[in-house]
């Protein structure tokens, strides 16, 4: 079972945005929430936004579906940040000239997963 979630136009750049999606990928939830906490990266606060409304998404999915749910086991299992629109703004340079600021965004998608009971208990030698 898996549950995803998604931030879009966040004002961030996709560049400093993938920097703290890649520190989460592949962790379990627990860990990467606490990764997130303590990161330095302002962009670590969307960042764990989204994976908690991931968490969230995944309990409500397994309610509905009515399997058992324990949140420790949930797994980052994907991440990423797409590039979002620019805006475009102009301050004045020298000489009557104008330079052209990018307001970058990004879409942040985290998936969270539980892996398998059966697959997780081995299998034959």
């Amino acid at each position: 079972m898996e549950a995803r979630a998604t931030a879009r136009f966040v004002r961030v750049t996709p560049m400093k945005a993938r920097r703290v999606v890649n520190l989460i990928r592949g962790k379990a939830a627990p860990d990467a929430v606490a990764i997130l906490k303590f990161a330095p990266q302002g962009a670590s606060e969307p960042v764990l936004k989204v994976l908690q409304s991931a968490m969230a998404n995944a309990k409500v999915k397994a309610d509905k579906e009515s399997v058992a749910f324990d949140e420790r086991q949930l797994i980052v299992s994907a991440a990423w940040a797409d590039e979002g629109p620019t805006m475009k703004r102009f301050r004045p340079r020298a000489q009557g000239r104008a330079g052209r600021i990018n307001k970058r965004t990004s879409h942040i998608t985290v998936v969270v997963a539980q892996p398998d009971i059966q697959s997780s208990k081995g299998g034959t030698r």
